[in-house]
């Protein structure tokens, strides 16, 4: 079996701000991923594509029965799965999920992964609504589980996940096949590694609280809190981590609101005093995205990716969905097809170098630096200037005062990717 709560430090954080809190009439979304610290993320599209009827899709474990027509992606994902760990879709839905460890046992048995689960519910959800649809039908069809990391030691988690779209958010956790959900129509939330939905349950797994009675977790009467429920009754002291970032992760949001901008949440993901930018000996932030939705129809959704580690020491830039979108190799990891030792069984005994060229260039000038404070102050305020051009160029976009032409925006992301490159250089 394996262990439910490892000793190593693990977390991610996941933002969304709706109006009255955000500055504009935007949905402002944002996540941290925090993952092995050695972990390579890169960041892919996939355009929409149209599947043959009956047709089966291959997820990182199991096979799953395909759609006939699946939305555009843009993904941030561990190299070495078939899912995501954050993303969004041309209809302007991000999804981003979370591991969290509940009183419903984790198993090795290999399933979907909550990061399947992102990714097939970006592809197949035209909002954040239908989005969650896909992925409780699939939880409850197929269930969740198999290893969470590339190592031979298992490490497993259950998830839960923030929404968000033009109008809405969605908070949806989950606890084997069973999940509550819970929508968010304006302020801001967070989610940190823990549950967090009480008593006002929007949606939920038709037997949830059948199950929880005849588990003894709740005696059928009074009131019903998912999170009193379901949580462990001893939370270990990682858990106790997340309750804590939890709660600083409010506290910020409730600092800025009314004022928040994508610019605030990238501050939130940056900031290190509270544990949600992560550095630690295991785990750490390994990459980081930032959209904005606005609320306009007729304005295009942004989203950045830093497709680096640690936002604190990276740039986020900018996509935006249009037709032909100019493919960016430089953030994608080698494909190494049969040899992959996520396909041989038993599967993770060898490790094969994931480093995309953005990863690797970035990694190198900031060792290199790290002996060198002056220099490196140099060149964090070079970065910063590149992100902020990448900012105004955006606000003034949505704002109206200038335009840019579909092969420019087709072009953004591998030109910004590009940028940073020859700066490393």
């Amino acid at each position: 079996m394996a262990d439910p709560c490892p000793l190593a430090p693990s977390s991610c954080d996941c933002f969304v701000s709706l109006p009255p809190a955000s500055a504009a009439r935007e949905v402002i979304f944002g996540k941290n991923s925090d993952r092995p610290k050695d972990e390579v993320q890169e960041v892919v599209y996939f355009p929409a594509a149209t599947h043959a009827k009956g047709a089966k899709v291959q997820c990182t474990y199991i096979e799953v029965d395909q759609v006939e027509r699946t939305h555009a992606v843009i993904l941030s994902r561990p190299a070495w799965l078939w899912g995501a760990e954050m993303g969004a879709n041309e209809h302007g839905v991000c999804v981003g999920n979370e591991g969290v460890w509940t009183k419903e046992p984790v198993g090795e048995e290999e399933a979907l992964l909550g990061m399947d689960l992102v990714r097939l519910g970006l592809e197949r959800g035209g909002n954040a609504h239908e989005a969650l649809q896909v992925i409780t039908a699939l939880l409850e069809r197929y269930g969740q589980g198999g290893p969470c990391k590339e190592e031979p030691t298992p490490f497993v988690y259950h998830n839960t996940f923030l929404l968000a779209d033009r109008t809405e958010a969605w908070v949806l956790e989950t606890a084997g096949r069973f999940w509550a959900a819970q929508r968010i129509q304006e302020g801001a939330r967070n989610i940190s590694n823990q549950l967090s939905i009480d008593t006002d349950i929007t949606a939920e797994h038709p037997d949830l609280r059948e199950h929880a009675r005849r588990q003894g977790w709740w005696n059928g009467e009074g009131k019903f809190s998912f999170t009193e429920v379901f949580s462990l009754v001893h939370q270990p002291v990682r858990m106790e981590a997340a309750k804590a970032r939890y709660c600083a992760g409010r506290q910020l949001l409730r600092q800025h609101s009314g004022q928040i901008t994508a610019s605030t949440i990238m501050t939130i993901l940056r900031d290190k005093a509270s544990g949600i930018c992560v550095e630690s000996e295991g785990f750490a932030t390994t990459g980081s995205m930032v959209s904005v939705l606005p609320q306009d129809a007729h304005l295009p959704c942004v989203h950045f990716f830093t497709a680096t580690p640690d936002p604190s020491r990276s740039v986020f830039k900018p996509f935006v969905f249009v037709p032909g979108i100019t493919p960016f190799p430089q953030v994608q990891a080698p494909r190494f097809g049969d040899r992959d030792p996520i396909k041989e069984r038993p599967r993770f005994q060898s490790r094969v170098d994931r480093q995309h060229e953005l990863y690797r260039r970035h990694q190198l000038v900031l060792e290199a630096l790290d002996s060198h404070q002056a220099e490196c102050q140099k060149i964090q305020e070079c970065l910063q200037g590149l992100e902020q051009q990448a900012l105004e160029a955006v606000k003034n976009l949505l704002a109206g005062s200038f335009t840019l032409k579909t092969q420019e925006l087709a072009d953004l992301f591998f030109d910004c990717v590009n940028a940073e490159l020859q700066f490393y250089k």
